[in-house]
């Protein structure tokens, strides 16, 4: 991979029991890992047994079944392996930002892990390939690199596919500009660079994956959601401690509730 690399940089893909990325479970998980010392790419893939049933939906897409799972180990039970695997790695994936990642914050954090994305980047492959050719990932496969996927949907089938969509996105773009749709133009958008495509591919508007909390105009960090819509989250913590404990108690991602308590410390040393 004709990437300079700061540090590690690990591809990862999710199969699930279904699509809400705080209630669902993880079923399957496959990563690669990419050394920034110059090392061959590390592989690892896991069943897991989701210990809640697998929507009949989530079955007709990825084709796993409580039966190839029922003897899988639980999350829990490999989460300290997978944790120290990614150790402090940037991220990337194929709808990452908004699946991918918070659902393994999620997994994590039931299994009494921290994973802390503010010192990550994150590359959302599919962000790339929305804002510039706006497709399927099959497609994605067909229009970059000229060949068909197969075993769509298996985890570690998905993960190498978008492996061959990013180095593909990577070749065609190479010295193309990118306008949006206010016509602002930056130039040269797509290269082998990990922030400048972490700054591609991510909503700088929000805070947050589930976009609970957003920037405002003055970069202060806002609630995007409820009664206190638009007011500043350190303001409201500061005057309504409930609405911390509301937060922080009711269902809402790991991510959130980090960010919030982070913002309650400061505001406490204050």
């Amino acid at each position: 991979m004709d990437l300079q690399l700061s540090k590690d940089l690990v591809f990862f893909d999710i199969e699930s029991t279904g699509l809400h990325v705080i209630r669902d479970r993880i079923i399957q998980i496959a990563l690669i890992k990419y050394s920034a010392k110059g090392k061959s790419p590390e592989e690892k893939t896991y069943l897991v047994n989701p210990g809640i049933p697998i929507s009949e939906e989530a079955m007709s897409i990825h084709g796993i079944t409580p039966k190839d799972v029922a003897r899988k180990p639980l999350f829990a039970q490999i989460a300290q392996e997978i944790f120290d695997f990614i150790g402090d790695a940037d991220l990337a994936g194929y709808n990452s930002n908004r699946f991918d990642v918070p659902m393994l914050m999620e997994e994590f954090d039931r299994a009494g892990l921290e994973f802390n994305i503010d010192n990550r980047r994150l590359i959302d492959v599919q962000r790339i390939f929305y804002k510039m050719e706006p497709r399927t990932l099959s497609a994605a496969l067909r229009f970059y690199c000229q060949k068909e996927i197969e075993n769509a949907h298996d985890a570690m089938a998905d993960v190498k596919a978008t492996i061959d969509v990013f180095m593909g996105q990577l070749d065609m773009y190479k010295g193309k500009d990118y306008v949006d749709g206010d016509g602002q133009v930056t130039p040269n958008a797509i290269q082998p660079d990990i922030k400048l495509l972490h700054d591609f591919t991510n909503d700088t508007r929000f805070v947050d994956a589930t976009q609970k909390m957003k920037y405002d105009q003055h970069g202060n960090i806002v609630f995007a959601f409820g009664k206190y819509n638009g007011q500043a989250v350190a303001d409201v913590l500061r005057k309504d401690k409930n609405y911390y404990n509301w937060i922080v108690n009711k269902e809402f991602s790991s991510q959130v509730k980090q960010i919030v308590k982070k913002i309650m410390r400061e505001t406490q040393q204050k």
